[in-house]
């Protein structure tokens, strides 16, 4: 049945494409309203074929997160329409990314000296109804996500997952990732998403971007790191929906000015009962419901006009949750993050430069399987001679964790990268990563690990 219900969507939204591609065509211009601070807003609007040769010239590229599936709402640049001969239809936008990598662990772990491969497609359709059917602010979205690859974070014994791109088992995974209706009303002022959609696209979103309309004080993707606690904070790890277990629910964004917003959501929260809400291609509510509230401020700083920016949210769990040897009605937590330009190298010609940011994470939770969180990091944008979409960066990911499932108490990530961009819109990234105490057990060796990953917009 569930295959069944797959293969369903996924001809769905191919008729779909094959009715609007029959529609007649227009050249409509981009939507240019402004975009608030918050990423509840997407994070490209429908592209007209007069506009992609512009839209994937090196001078508009930026280094980009390590995982755009999992931080951005609308992945890929539109390209795909535009090969297929629809990106004329006004509002469609057809794009996608795919992103494959190979990790080798070196020494430690579980299994030393062992390779696993991973690969990561997202397919989108998103839809302006605005500019397809005359309904303001209106737009909606489906996605599609195929996963195929190895537990790397496994065999090197690491909880937290130096490799964010492998997630929990199964390893192989068709998913209806994202079906959502966006409506915007008081002039962009108030934004609501209802339907199934990716909450770490809009809450505890460290790698987003500051938009500001000088590009040269814009800061790119924060960080291009590669682990799973820069997308999720591990003291959310098993309650709040994601990368690769996105969930139904409402989200409702309020930016009143370009530099605050309030972000309030709330999603069936079946996940922290262990069902993987990603495979289901319906809501589950059964009883549980994860809720979530964030507010953000950005700033310019000084009269080198370093932009930064600091958000705090907190969070909720309902319905009874299990862990080894305990129980517990609910759980809440909070968390905080922040971003902030440290140094510009050419003021007012471009953003290349320094940034910093941080996290940090706290809960009351008996049952899932990390309590405290902090994270930090400083990434360089442009900083090679004539290379000037390459980043590199580095983080450290610190998490204590459950000790009632045998982890150890904490277990630490840290991580270097270099992320070049190759030709177009692809970029390569290798990784290195220093796990000195990772968490399955005790007696669990030091890992170092190796990465080699390629990214693909389209």
């Amino acid at each position: 049945m569930k295959r069944a219900l797959q293969v369903l969507a996924t001809a769905g939204m191919l008729c779909a494409i094959g009715l609007l591609s029959s529609l007649p065509r227009d050249a409509s211009g981009a939507d240019s309203s402004p975009q608030p601070v918050s990423s509840s807003s997407p994070a490209a609007s429908s592209t007209p074929s007069s506009s992609i040769a512009e839209a994937l010239s090196s001078a508009n590229l930026q280094p980009i997160s390590a995982n755009p599936g999992a931080s951005n709402l609308i992945p890929g640049t539109g390209l795909l329409g535009h090969l297929a001969g629809i990106d004329n239809i006004p509002g469609v936008r057809v794009g996608g990314l795919w992103i494959g990598n190979a990790d080798y662990l070196f020494t430690g772990g579980v299994k030393p000296r062992t390779w696993s491969f991973n690969s990561l497609l997202f397919l989108n359709l998103n839809i302006d109804l605005q500019k397809l059917a005359s309904i303001p602010g209106a737009s909606m979205d489906a996605e599609l996500m195929q996963f195929n690859g190895e537990d790397s974070n496994g065999k090197a014994g690491v909880i937290t997952a130096y490799d964010g791109l492998s997630g929990p088992k199964p390893f192989v995974r068709t998913e209806l990732y994202e079906l959502w209706w966006r409506q915007t009303l008081f002039d962009d002022k108030l934004i609501i998403r209802a339907g199934k959609t990716t909450p770490t696209a809009d809450f505890n979103n460290v790698t987003r971007a500051v938009p500001t309309s000088d590009t040269s004080l814009q800061v790119p993707a924060v960080s291009g790191l590669i682990y799973t606690p820069i997308f999720k904070n591990p003291t959310l790890i098993g309650v709040s929906p994601g990368y690769y277990n996105t969930a139904y629910g409402v989200t409702a964004n309020f930016a009143p000015t370009r530099n605050f917003y309030l972000t309030y959501a709330l999603y069936d929260g079946a996940l922290g009962r262990g069902i993987q809400t990603g495979l289901r291609e319906g809501p589950v509510f059964n009883g549980h419901y994860f809720t979530i509230g964030e507010a953000g401020y950005a700033w310019t700083l000084g009269e080198h006009k370093l932009i930064g920016i600091i958000a705090a949210g907190g969070w909720a769990q309902t319905g009874e949750l299990y862990g080894p040897g305990t129980s517990q009605n609910g759980s809440e937590g909070f968390y905080t993050f922040g971003s902030q330009r440290l140094w510009r190298r050419h003021e007012g010609i471009d953003n290349s430069g320094i940034s910093g940011f941080f996290q940090f994470g706290i809960n009351d939770s008996r049952t899932m399987i990390a309590n405290e969180y902090f994270g930090a990091g400083f990434t360089g944008f442009g900083l090679v001679p004539h290379r000037p979409v390459d980043s590199i960066g580095t983080g450290l990911a610190w998490t204590w964790l459950n000790r009632r499932y045998g982890f150890r108490s904490n277990e630490a990530i840290i991580q270097t990268y270099y992320q070049m961009h190759l030709i177009g819109t692809s970029f390569f990234e290798p990784v290195l990563s220093y796990i000195p105490n990772p968490g399955e057990s005790r007696r669990t060796q030091g890992a170092v690990a190796m990465t080699a990953q390629i990214t693909v917009l389209f």
